[in-house]
């Protein structure tokens, strides 16, 4: 069942959609979701939109506020998300606004100045200040249409991010009355959180929209550790001079490898929680504003970054479930360009996040679904065919034919008849108790005689140096994929110690076979193969104009203290350098080129393509 709250509006408006879409952001035309989204909005519906990052789930709020009478009232999570959509609509000449606590009186004087002459189209608010008795009040009194509620899924505690004070978000729409109309966007929601996000903020079943999860012009990549810092290292300078976010699972990481990159030549700065709040501030600003540089942050960076053109995404460690893992991942080529991601991940990783689902105070049946989860990712990370078919199925998508754009694609994967290397595994952690750690029991395999392994008078054991014909790295993946299929587990509270499942005895007695994946730490990509990037979509001859695009449109971001993007995104230039415009009318045909921004700013990049045509 639908609910219709507003009249259903005529073609009329459907049509003001479409021409603004391109007079006001520069496009000729929808990305795949959004228009049927935005015709149900336009349409009166409340709708819930499930949509992958980077598919412009903005849009679906931003056009029919600017089409229509009313205003659009958009809860978002963070400040720093709401401060850069701002600019980006104001920017594109649609008067916008938001009311938050970093912004000085006056700049909030301003805006309700703005919204009680009914002069804004959009006004952004967080859910604390949304559900203030005054706010409420002011907002009844006002000809609101729209409630567009973005990052939804905080309102469910089966999501990765839940937030409490989204819970307060139906009532608020119910206190504000009139015809308000209701629009919930996430980008990662599975059934319970999409049910507990229907349940919530609405009080009838809305119109529901299940996007595709793919994005594929997201490269995807997993390699177990090997010296991490070096890995994460070597990822950033296949990016020279591109954005680019580093995942860190600690805050003493986050600072030592921002150290490491800024050594090595990379624009790098560190972002966590435990940073003075001026200086988490200033490095997050110099991120949005400027090119080419790279933040190594804990995942409490991220959310209210809108900056479409990141160029990659690196995980130092292992995230802590594939809902986080694909909200991260996300934040690379949200201008549909493509970008490179890479996740390092061990089996310390995997010991920490089980530790951290157990020593946590949520219910049995949460514990539960965040094994799952978990098992889910390690899955992904040990997969043995293409990383996106498997990353869609867990969606519940069903892909076509391999991507053709992931490691295992790309590189190619060898399976093997793994029997007999797991009887040997699962051989000697029965032989040792069931007692000890993976390193322990790679040293047994391998025939090394450690202090430990003396010490124990475990080099005297049958299975001491059953797999000395394989390097430690290659066991070392055996036992994570031993534990990724279920065959051993490891006691998280008893030092990591590895007993043998129901179901590897049954492979240690012979009575199952198994294949194996050949290490992907010991293959090599393949030669020659560059990173995915931008830059590569562009012609050789047009990569110098591109740098002197991107040139002007840093010295006007800095001038009017705004991120890169809010000039133009990196798609737009590369179509500038692409199609070199001649004229105005021209210029009027890149993507991403709207009126306002033809009008200030047409005449300067015109200025730069014509100094450097041939």
């Amino acid at each position: 069942m639908k609910t219709s709250i507003l009249p259903a509006l005529t073609e009329t408006s459907h049509s003001a959609a479409r021409a603004s879409l391109r007079s006001v952001f520069g496009f000729d035309s929808f990305r795949p979701g959004q228009e049927e989204v935005v015709q149900a909005v336009l349409d009166g519906e409340n709708v819930m939109a499930v949509m992958p990052t980077g598919s412009g789930k903005s849009l679906c709020y931003q056009l029919p506020a600017i089409v229509r009478p009313g205003l659009t009232l958009v809860v978002s999570p963070l400040i720093a998300l709401m401060r850069d959509q701002v600019r980006a609509l104001t920017a594109a000449g649609v008067e916008a606004g938001s009311l938050n606590s970093s912004n000085d009186p006056s700049e909030n004087a301003r805006v309700q100045g703005l919204l009680r002459r009914g002069e804004l189209r959009l006004l952004y608010v967080a859910p604390e200040r949304l559900s203030r008795p005054d706010m409420i009040e002011m907002l009844s009194e006002m000809d609101v249409a729209l409630l567009a509620i973005d990052e939804a899924h905080c309102v469910s505690q089966w999501g990765h991010d839940f937030r409490p004070e989204y819970l307060s978000l139906g009532d608020v729409a119910r206190q504000i009355g009139g015809r308000l109309q209701t629009l919930a966007l996430t980008a990662t929601a599975d059934g319970p959180t999409r049910g507990d996000i229907e349940g919530k903020l609405f009080s009838a079943p809305p119109r529901v929209f299940v996007r595709s999860f793919d994005r594929p012009n997201l490269r995807l990549a997993f390699r177990p550790k090997d010296r991490s810092s070096r890995q994460v290292l070597d990822f950033a300078r296949a990016h020279p001079g591109e954005s680019g976010i580093v995942y860190c699972a600690s805050r003493r990481k986050v600072e030592e490898l921002a150290a490491a990159l800024t050594a090595a030549g990379q624009n790098a700065l560190p972002y966590h929680a435990g940073l003075d709040k001026r200086l988490r501030d200033t490095n997050q600003d110099r991120f949005q504003q400027e090119d080419g540089v790279v933040m190594t942050a804990t995942v409490a960076f991220g959310m209210g970054i809108d900056k479409p053109d990141v160029r990659f995404v690196c995980h130092a460690d292992l995230p802590s479930n594939v809902e986080a893992y694909y909200q991260e991942i996300g934040r690379a080529g949200r201008d549909g360009l493509p970008a490179d991601t890479l996740t390092l991940y061990g089996l310390d990783d995997m010991r920490l996040r089980r530790l951290q689902i157990e020593q946590s105070d949520s219910p049995p049946e949460r514990k539960r679904i965040e094994r799952q989860r978990l098992g889910a990712l390690v899955a992904l990370a040990e997969a043995p065919r293409c990383r996106r078919q498997t990353l869609l199925a867990y969606f519940g998508e069903t892909s076509g034919p391999s991507c053709g754009n992931c490691d295992l694609c790309i590189d190619g994967v060898e399976r093997f008849d793994g029997t007999v290397e797991a009887q040997k595994a699962m051989s000697a952690i029965v032989r040792t108790g069931e007692r000890f750690g993976v390193e322990h029991l790679v040293a047994i395999v391998c025939g090394e005689r450690t202090e430990n392994v003396q010490k124990f008078n475990h080099d005297k054991l049958p299975t001491f140096g059953v797999g000395g014909d394989r390097k430690p790295t290659e066991w070392r993946s055996i036992f994570r994929q031993l534990s990724a299929i279920g065959l051993i587990s490891q006691d998280l509270m008893d030092y990591g110690r590895w007993s043998v499942t129901d179901e590897g005895w049954r492979v240690l007695k012979g009575e199952q076979r198994i294949e194996l994946r050949k290490d992907l730490g010991a293959a090599k990509a393949k030669k020659g193969r560059a990173p995915a990037s931008a830059a590569t979509t562009v012609g050789a001859a047009d990569t110098d104009l591109l740098t002197a695009l991107k040139a002007l449109r840093s010295k006007l971001a800095q001038t009017q203290r705004v991120p890169a993007y809010v000039v133009f995104s990196d798609r737009t230039l590369v179509d500038m350098a692409t199609h070199r415009p001649t004229s105005l009318q021209a210029m009027r045909e890149v993507h991403g080129v709207g009126d306002t921004k033809l009008e200030r700013y047409g005449a300067a990049f015109l200025g730069v393509i014509q100094a450097r045509a041939g």
